[in-house]
């Protein structure tokens, strides 16, 4: 059995993520949030973006998980 890929949670940080998996900036990007290289990214978490960029918390980490 493989070993099992960390999910990734609405808590954490998009800095946190991008650090993980910089491929990931990609899915930021296709629901409009350039978010990825601004400052504030690294204290912002992945509920907190979505909610300021009117985009669905559960979409966004659907997408993000089926990615990493």
């Amino acid at each position: 059995m493989a070993g099992k890929k960390q999910k990734i949670t609405k808590d954490m940080t998009i800095g946190d993520v991008l650090k993980k998996n910089k491929n990931l900036a990609e899915v930021f990007l296709g629901f409009g949030m350039h978010c990825i290289s601004c400052p504030i990214s690294l204290m912002e978490t992945i509920e907190e973006a979505a909610m300021v960029h009117d985009v669905d918390l559960d979409f966004l980490l659907k997408k993000i998980n089926e990615n990493i």
